[in-house]
């Protein structure tokens, strides 16, 4: 063991610990692991000015001195003087990140209340200036009771005096450091007080971004704002996609009755009208809806805002048991629960990843869209029910809605019980307001429409060509007045599934599209035009009509309000369950995933089904 004095380098993450360590040690370092953990131990030698040396270790970046992975476990445990085979340290350097200094200063308070000898290293100064703000290092160090030395690790500024103060604390006998650190909420309030003054000159754009996340960020006024944000993208789903799906829902149209012109009525015809066009188009006359949702996605990730609606809903989720680590996973599976469930990697704690893993499909993701689109054009009237306020867009807000609130019951159940554990809450970065680029929005609007055209291409249609195989044959004979669809094979599967979901309101043709929806979920509605497109036959009056107008003649209101109900809770695809067996190492949490989900959409889609009937609404 060195007996030369340990000073140890510990901060946030991002706060440029590693470039200021770099920089005071250049190549004077060693590599190696903590015993016992994998944890890498970075350490170095600097010279003071009379020459004596110094050990420099850098510590992982964390948020505070409560663990939740193994980096900041070794971190608590070096400050207290608790790692294996390493001492408790003589001194402390505290990096924070000037632009970001409220946030940074909490973990600082915590750590200069250990009592250890500790000299604040006031980081990227040159990029606070940048951005419009001016501190005074002198208040921070009379608020902190320590040295404050502002520094530009990149361009090695700042480091004579960080060594002149670091030669000055050595000289003071360590106390012995706390085994518990202070109140969270306590010493973030302090830390808002301290950064507050110590701003000498702060640009109207940095004042107009605090003015607005004292509402965004608000307790009350936040979550009102997010939901109100919520409430018009769903709107907006309805109002501005009316001319785009009319269009596409045309040359549909124009296409189908051009081949129908074309080719003998046979075999092929069907194929190309019932299984191609009126089959995979009554999904691709969605891309529009789905187009409008990503953009104001995009627009709210680009311009700094969806952070913040993390950082609102972190309160939430620990409510129910999870972290808010927790939050980007399920963000990412309102797109797809694939990469949520993928991006759950970034949780440390085993039985918070698996609790996310396993309420990540409840998540309204965009392969839903499709269903909810045409159960809601064909059963819900397009009238406002208030100013601006279009109800159809309020029922989709309220299935969005009902898919959280679903989840978050969810968690709290298996946190109660099979993944029975505790969980920490976690810091984020606030990122500044920007206006987003347009290019930047264009792009990724380009390719998640690429993405569901070419799942339209491959997934949908191959589930819709093996469908419109098993609803072809075999042929019911001529003359006969049998429905074909009865006849075929998948009838006769649909059929016999319906005996069991007759009970919740279900028909034929809904236990029929479940079986290939579970290749994808907007598979349900490729399925249910091909049916009704067979079921018509040659009749040109029925094949005219489009798939809301045949739907709302089949089904009573309560069972297009199950299907709905249903669709909230309804077993992922395939897909989903692969991913899941990779991330869980087996097949038995799919399997419970499975099993709980057909069970919460069976029990939510018979309630449904039987309080309308009840009511009198069908």
């Amino acid at each position: 063991m060195s007996a030369f004095p340990l000073v140890a380098l510990v901060g946030n993450p991002n706060a440029g610990k590693s470039a200021l360590f770099n920089a005071l040690t250049g190549a004077r370092q060693k590599l190696g692991n903590y015993p016992g953990v994998t944890v890498e131990r970075k350490a170095g030698r600097l010279s003071l000015s009379d020459g004596r040396p110094v050990e420099l270790v850098d510590l992982p970046g964390t948020y505070s001195l409560d663990p939740t992975s193994p980096d900041e476990q070794v971190t608590r445990d070096v400050v207290l003087g608790r790692q294996t085979g390493e001492r408790l340290p003589d001194a402390l350097i505290v990096v924070v990140d000037a632009s970001n200094l409220d946030n940074h200063l909490r973990f600082a308070l915590e750590l200069i209340s250990l009592g250890l000898p500790t000299i604040v290293a006031l980081n990227m100064v040159d990029l606070a200036s940048r951005d419009g703000l001016e501190l005074d290092p002198a208040v921070l160090s009379r608020e902190l009771g320590v040295p404050v030395i502002p520094t530009v690790a990149v361009r090695k500024r700042g480091l004579d005096d960080l060594r002149e103060q670091i030669e000055a604390v050595l000289s003071v006998k360590p106390a012995r450091a706390r085994a518990e650190p202070g109140d969270f909420q306590t010493l973030r309030a302090e830390a808002k007080r301290i950064a507050k003054g110590a701003v000498v000159r702060e640009t109207p754009s940095r004042r107009l971004t605090a003015a607005i996340d004292r509402v965004a960020l608000h307790p009350f006024f936040g979550l009102l704002m997010l939901l109100g944000l919520l409430f018009i993208m769903f709107q907006a789903v309805y109002a501005w996609s009316e001319a785009p799906i009319a269009m596409i829902e045309g040359l549909a149209e124009t296409l189908s009755g051009a081949v129908s012109d074309a080719l003998p009525d046979g075999l092929l015809r069907s194929f190309l009208v019932d299984g191609v066009i009126n089959g995979v188009g009554s999904v691709v006359v969605f891309l529009p809806q789905i187009l409008i949702l990503f953009f104001f996605i995009l627009m709210l990730e680009a311009t700094g805002y969806m952070v913040r609606a993390a950082f609102l809903m972190d309160g939430l989720m620990a409510r129910v048991g999870l972290s808010g680590r927790a939050f980007i996973p399920l963000l990412s599976s309102f797109a797809c629960a694939v990469p949520g469930i993928m991006a759950t990697r970034t949780i440390s704690d085993p039985k918070d990843r698996l609790t996310t893993i396993l309420i990540a499909p409840l998540m309204t993701c965009s392969a839903r869209l499709p269903v909810y689109a045409v159960i809601i054009g064909a059963f819900i009237p397009a009238r406002n029910v208030g100013f601006g306020v279009g109800l159809q867009g309020l029922v989709l807000f309220c299935l969005y809605v009902a898919g959280i609130i679903g989840a978050m019951l969810v968690a709290l159940v298996l946190r109660l019980t099979v993944t029975k554990g505790s969980s920490g809450g976690f810091l984020m970065e606030m990122p500044k307001y920007q206006w987003p680029r347009p290019q930047d929005v264009l792009l990724g609007l380009w390719q998640r429409a690429i993405i569901f055209l070419k799942r339209a291409g491959t997934i949908i249609f191959a589930s819709t060509v093996i469908l419109w195989l098993l609803l072809s044959f075999p042929r019911a004979p001529e003359e006969s007045g049998i429905s074909q669809v009865n006849h075929s094979i998948a009838g006769r599967i649909a059929n016999g599934l319906n005996v069991a979901l007759e009970p919740i309101g279900f028909n034929r043709d809904i236990s029929l599209a479940l079986i290939p929806a579970m290749a994808a979920r907007e598979v349900a509605v490729s399925a249910l035009a091909t049916v009704y497109s067979i079921d018509a036959g040659d009749d040109e009056a029925k094949l005219e009509r489009s798939l809301g107008d045949r739907l709302k003649d089949n089904w009573p209101l309560p069972t297009a309000l199950a299907f709905l109900a249903w669709f909230v809770f309804a077993p992922q695809c395939i897909s989903t369950i692969a991913v899941t067996k990779r991330e869980t190492n087996g097949w038995r949490w799919p399997l419970f995933m499975v099993g709980y989900l057909f069970a919460l959409a069976y029990v939510a889609a018979g309630l449904t089904y039987w309080t309308a009937v009840a009511v009198g609404l069908g």
